[in-house]
């Protein structure tokens, strides 16, 4: 669910992205997504009826990612994600990528 729309919003940006790890030739720019958790937040009778899901969309850029991070930033939430998180890794010295990362979660209505 999660992963699959996520993959919508950065194929809309034109965003080369993967999950877990970028396989094959690697581009100035790209997005790796990690999902992290997925929780049951509603019960009702013992049975779970939202569905949450967190994911890590960490964005790789050889140039400057300030703009990417925006238009990122802007389709998530335009997308109804939740933002949880934006930070700034660092700039990785052997690979001359920039890392930033953007936490985010949606809920999903359990249907019975």
């Amino acid at each position: 669910m999660i992963l699959d729309e996520l993959v919508t919003v950065m194929d809309g940006l034109r965003i080369p992205v993967m999950t877990a790890s970028y396989v094959g030739k690697v581009p100035d720019q790209y997005v790796v997504l990690t999902q992290m958790e997925d929780t049951f937040e509603i019960f009702a009778d013992n049975t779970p009826h939202m569905d949450v899901c967190s994911v890590r969309i960490s964005l790789f850029s050889k140039g400057n990612y300030l703009y990417t991070k925006d238009l990122l930033v802007d389709a998530l939430q335009h997308a109804g994600f939740t933002i949880t998180l934006r930070r700034y890794i660092g700039r990785e010295d052997d690979s001359g990528y920039h890392h930033y990362v953007v936490d985010v979660e949606k809920e999903y209505i359990i249907k019975e």
